[in-house]
């Protein structure tokens, strides 16, 4: 009986759009007869016009976003109420870029991924978000197909290689552009950074700690062996030192430090050799710095300047009085204060507001 044009409009949010409805010259009414709704609300007569006898135009200004992914409706009616003609309109954004795109393994054998759909994430009209990977050197883009999880979230059951790094990313778009996530680089058999990272002193021995932590989870039920690294840095400085090649074990010393610092110390490991190969893995992440110091009193060199009584008593009264504070607040009833809890408090301190919080 009429017809709207344009026929269902794809605009960014902000847009203005005039719209007509033209009668079919069968009907027996005139243009001057209608009137407009949009997802069921009238639309106010001034923000139309009659054009002809059969053609009624309307015209909207600052459209907002879609209030739903199938668009919204907006409809040319008869006096009587009747629908004549309708068209849906698509106000929306194009996607941003997908982010915090992360992918684990439960078997060695499937693929799950996670990710953001960009720091807005809204984009008002229906977007679609699609997880490819490829084999890093060589093998074709697949694209994953069951999202039955979580939002963004889509699982591999199988076809996957270990050992054989794969490229995974997303693209995410809509009827008014497209994004594609960073690539991630990650091998199947990718673990978690060694758990249970614990640091103690050697006794009295001024220059050294020893460093102690668990193997992957991930990896107890396999045949492997895990080559793991070590890093550390004293308190004052963010330049950290490597220990290259800790060899399988799950412990280590580390000697050649100053005596009378604060250490941060982590550790992160590369599985070797399961079922027989003999090429590496991925390293994982590092794991959370965990802290102690070593015992004595660094002699001052010659030309140095210390604190006077004074001023050091003073310094220490104010980190103890920030310490107890902490305490207080992070201990729940806790009454064993150590060095190792001081310790704590202070790899506390280098974390930032987020973490805090």
């Amino acid at each position: 009986m009429a017809i709207i044009s344009p026929q269902d409009p794809v605009l960014p949010i902000g847009s203005s759009l005039t719209a007509v409805c033209a009668l079919s010259t069968d009907l027996e009414i005139t243009a001057r007869s209608l009137y407009w709704t949009l997802n069921g609300k009238r639309l106010a007569r001034n923000s139309y016009k009659v054009l002809s006898l059969t053609e009624s135009s309307i015209t909207l200004h600052h459209l907002n976003g879609s209030l739903q992914k199938s668009g919204d409706n907006l409809v040319c009616h008869q006096s009587s109420g009747e629908v004549l003609a309708g068209s849906c309109l698509y106000v929306g954004m194009p996607p941003e870029k997908p982010a915090n795109l992360t992918c684990w393994s439960r078997n060695t054998k499937d693929l799950s991924c996670r990710w953001s759909p960009g720091s807005q994430g809204e984009t008002f009209i229906n977007t679609q978000y699609i997880l490819k990977y490829k084999l890093k050197w060589y093998g074709k883009e697949t694209d994953c197909e069951d999202y039955t999880g979580q939002p963004y979230t889509c699982y591999v059951p199988r076809d996957l290689a270990i050992f054989t790094p794969y490229e995974v990313w997303v693209l995410a778009s809509n009827q008014l552009g497209s994004a594609i996530s960073d690539v991630i680089t990650l091998d199947i058999l990718d673990v978690d950074p060694p758990p249970d990272v614990h640091v103690s002193r050697v006794a009295d021995v001024e220059d050294q700690l020893s460093v102690h932590w668990g193997s992957p989870p991930a990896l107890k039920d396999y045949l492997f062996q895990t080559k793991y690294q070590i890093r550390y840095r004293v308190e004052e400085s963010e330049q950290w030192k490597l220990i290259d090649d800790a060899g399988n074990q799950t412990s280590c010393r580390v000697a050649g430090l100053k005596p009378g610092k604060v250490y941060f110390v982590q550790v992160r490991c590369n599985p070797v050799g399961i079922y027989g190969s003999k090429k590496a893995g991925i390293w994982s992440d590092w794991s959370h710095s965990t802290a102690a110091s070593t015992p004595g009193i660094e002699r001052p060199s010659r030309g140095s300047c210390e604190l006077k009584p004074r001023e050091n008593n003073a310094t220490l009264r104010k980190e103890l009085k920030l310490f107890f504070g902490w305490m207080r607040k992070h201990s729940y009833g806790c009454t064993d204060i150590s060095i190792k809890l001081y310790d704590q408090w202070r790899v506390w301190l280098q974390k930032g507001q987020k973490t805090h919080d």
